[in-house]
């Protein structure tokens, strides 16, 4: 495990609890110059990475480039696991994230349910397992998901609608097919 200072564990610790791993607000007392270097640093191994600001979510800005527009700040694979978090779902909402145009109805779900939220699980859990069913390419059917998790079948389901699709915002489908029954899937973009 990397040496990090504590402001930088602190940035990505509060980056992984929030949506689409946000850097922004750094925390309190880390402005000007100390705060320039420190991230500096941190794009520099990896760690953050700077992309378009989405001012329609009134994300907090890093810096502004002009015309109204401006960049706001992410932690990214590497940084994630400097603090000892595994990425499974991180790359998957940061290309989702970056994909999506702005207005889509998916980011107004997300937007409106307000707290923190995890973009990052950790391996080895049964979230876990249900993601890497869903990014198959034949997806996952309730039936396979609930001999593989041991849940209920509306476990499964509630899991999928609720902890997947509105708390992390994955955009999962589901067909219906003969043989399996209903199928659902995680389309990657």
């Amino acid at each position: 495990m990397p040496k990090l200072t504590d402001s930088q564990s602190i940035i990505l610790t509060r980056a992984a609890s929030r949506p689409r791993n946000l850097a922004m607000p750094l925390p309190k007392g880390l402005a000007g110059a100390a705060a320039k270097m420190t991230v500096g640093k941190m794009i520099e191994r990896g760690w953050l990475e700077e992309v378009d600001a989405n001012l329609c979510r009134k994300e907090p800005l890093w810096r502004e480039t002009g015309d109204g527009h401006g960049t706001t700040l992410i932690a990214t694979e590497a940084g994630l696991e400097a603090i000892g978090i595994d990425p499974v779902v991180a790359s998957t909402v940061s290309n989702i994230c970056k994909a999506r145009p702005a207005g889509k109805p998916a980011e107004a779900a997300a937007e409106a349910s307000e707290g923190p939220r995890l973009a990052s699980i950790r391996q080895g859990t049964k979230q876990a397992l249900l993601i890497d069913m869903l990014q198959r390419p034949e997806g996952a059917s309730i039936n396979e998901i609930v001999e593989a998790t041991s849940w209920q079948a509306h476990t499964a389901r509630g899991a999928i609608s609720g902890a997947l699709k509105k708390k992390l915002g994955l955009p999962i489908t589901s067909e219906k097919h003969p043989e399996r029954g209903t199928v659902y899937k995680l389309d990657a973009a």
